[in-house]
């Protein structure tokens, strides 16, 4: 089936997170240049109408002049850490209860509301050359609350690249450009440990259910610390030892209850990528390591474009890859074998991926999904990509002439 746009944002995506069934959101902007293109939270609520997944602008939290690069949550409490520059700020929201939809471009929030005037006029005046959606859909069906706010890396770029909260939301962690992993209680926000991970950025991070720490840089290193304290090193010279070294690093890491030889375990995923552009480009790889003693278990090469994200299902069935060229494909999380692929579905790099809770499941088709994937990049869309149950996915086959009858048969 091929990917369906939900929802375009009139700023650059780079996060999504989902909240709670028939809730997410997306976030991003364009910075602190005053280009016109602002900087904000998108809340959306997702329905399925005719069969088919829609999204529709609950409410739109603007972050002035910081655009949001990644998010995190704290479900049980309805929080969202969110990473601006080199800050994490704190956001509570909530639905409002019996709120009625304001006329066109008066959200709650909306900057029209601040002064009258020279500068309402001005401001509405620039408000139509936005994209229709911006004003149409806005309403203030969800209240957003600032909360606290700390500082997160120091580095002269001062950006927070990463940030995560553990399962039973306790404990917060974060990285960034200085290589610093900081971690904090939650919600008292109580520091933790400070510790210099890597010797250059950290790109991903990721928790372990035992509360473990896995930090992947841009120094080839991908390392677990516990409580502050490192407990391994993951070596992929042993994946592949026929790759020089420094010629892939570790770009994404996560973990996930995988079922495996018959038993649910936790597995480690990594992804790596060509740490120098070649003229004839590398293929990028995917491993699953044994979250016990981190040793590899499957190493699969997954194509030649340059992987951007990574994410794993609510139950660790599949994983999902973005690319810096805007493909999206999924993967058995057991086997790392690729079921899902398409190729170039936005125009340029897709910053998050997400699956789609069973309970926010296309309800009418389930019976005929195994999976459902949320992408977002920075040309703006959040699309939506469905994986067919097996039986679908061979009769798809059959009828295309990929497999004739005898194998249909068999495979079913």
């Amino acid at each position: 089936m091929a990917p369906v746009e939900i929802y375009r944002a009139p700023f650059p995506l780079y996060s999504l997170r989902f909240l709670e069934p028939g809730l997410i959101v997306v976030a991003g902007g364009g910075g602190a240049a005053r280009t016109g293109i602002k900087n904000a939270l998108h809340f959306l609520r997702l329905e399925c109408i005719g069969g088919h997944l829609s999204a529709s602008l609950l409410h739109c939290h603007d972050t002035g002049l910081r655009a949001v690069m990644n998010l995190a949550l704290a479900r049980p409490v309805r929080v969202l850490a969110v990473g601006m520059d080199g800050y994490c700020q704190l956001l509570s929201y909530q639905e409002v209860e019996g709120a009625q939809t304001l006329p066109s471009g008066q959200a709650k929030g909306s900057k029209q509301q601040e002064k009258p005037g020279r500068h309402k006029r001005r401001q509405a005046k620039m408000d139509e050359n936005h994209m229709a959606s911006e004003n149409k859909d806005e309403t203030p069906l969800l209240e957003v609350k600032s909360q606290e706010s700390i500082q997160t890396d120091f580095s002269s770029e001062n950006l927070q690249k990463v940030v995560r909260f553990n399962s039973d939301c306790t404990i917060l962690a974060t990285g960034g450009v200085d290589g610093y992993l900081r971690t904090w209680k939650y919600p008292s926000l109580k520091p933790l440990c400070e510790v210099l991970a890597h010797h250059g950025e950290i790109e991903d991070l990721d928790f372990a259910p035992d509360n473990k720490v896995v930090t992947a840089g841009r120094d080839f290193a991908c390392s677990v610390w516990q409580h502050g304290i490192l407990v391994a090193g993951l070596d992929w010279s042993h994946v592949r030892p026929d790759i020089p070294s420094k010629t892939y690093r570790f770009q994404g890491c996560r973990f996930a209850r995988v079922e495996d030889s018959n038993e649910v375990m936790t597995r480690l995923f990594t992804v790596h990528i060509p740490h120098r552009r070649e003229r004839h480009p590398l293929p990028c790889f995917l491993t699953k390591w044994d979250a016990n003693n981190f040793l590899p278990l499957l190493n699969v090469a997954c194509g030649n474009e340059v992987i951007s994200a990574l994410a794993v299902s609510e139950v660790g069935t599949y994983l999902g890859l973005g690319t810096i060229t805007g493909s999206v494909a999924i993967h058995i999380a057991f086997s790392l074998q690729r079921v899902y692929y398409v190729r170039e579905t936005h125009g340029i790099v897709v910053t998050e991926l997400g699956f789609l809770p069973s309970s926010t499941s296309q309800k009418s088709q389930k019976k005929h999904l195994d999976a459902e994937l949320l992408s977002v990049s920075l040309d703006s869309r959040c699309k939506l990509h469905v994986l067919p149950t097996r039986s679908e996915y061979l009769l798809l086959c059959f009828l295309c002439g990929s497999i004739d009858q005898a194998d249909l048969l068999l495979c079913a």
